[in-house]
C-alpha cells in the first residue's frame, strides 16, 4: 500500500498562490496514476486534477487555466500549483493514488491511497 504525505496548505488571499505537495513511499510516483481532491464538510470529494504514468493530464473545468498537475521525481512527489486561487477553492486537498500507471475517471471510489489531507483558505 502506498503511503502519502501532503503539504503546503495555508490561508491566502483572492488571487494568490499555493503549491501543494505530496510525497509518496513505497511505490514509485512516476508509475502511478495519481490525483488531487477536494473536499468541504457536507460535500462529496471533487476531483481537482490527475496524472497518469506517462504524464498525461486532466484537469477539472472549475480550475483549469489556474492550476496544475505534476510529478517531481527527484522526491517521488505529486505537485498541485495553485493560481489566481478564489475563495471557492477553499477546502481540504487530499492526494490519491491508484495502484496503476493508467487513469480512469477520476472518482474517489477507484482511488486505494489517501492521503491526511492539507487545508487551504482563500479569503476575500
Amino acid at each position: 500500500q502506498v503511503q502519502l504525505v501532503e503539504s503546503g496548505g495555508g490561508s491566502v488571499q483572492t488571487g494568490e498562490s499555493l503549491t501543494l505537495s505530496c510525497v509518496a513511499s513505497g511505490y514509485t510516483a512516476s508509475s502511478l496514476c495519481m490525483a488531487w481532491f477536494r473536499q468541504n464538510p457536507g460535500k462529496d470529494r471533487e476531483g481537482v486534477a490527475q496524472i497518469d504514468s506517462d504524464g498525461r493530464t486532466f484537469v477539472a473545468d472549475s480550475v483549469k487555466g489556474r492550476f496544475t498537475v505534476s510529478k517531481d521525481n527527484t522526491k517521488n512527489a505529486l505537485v498541485l500549483e495553485m493560481n489566481s486561487l478564489k475563495p471557492e477553492d477553499t477546502a481540504m486537498y487530499y492526494c490519491a493514488a491508484l495502484s496503476s500507471g493508467i487513469c480512469s475517471q477520476m472518482d474517489p471510489r477507484h482511488f486505494t491511497g489517501w492521503g491526511q489531507g492539507t487545508q487551504v483558505t482563500v479569503s476575500s
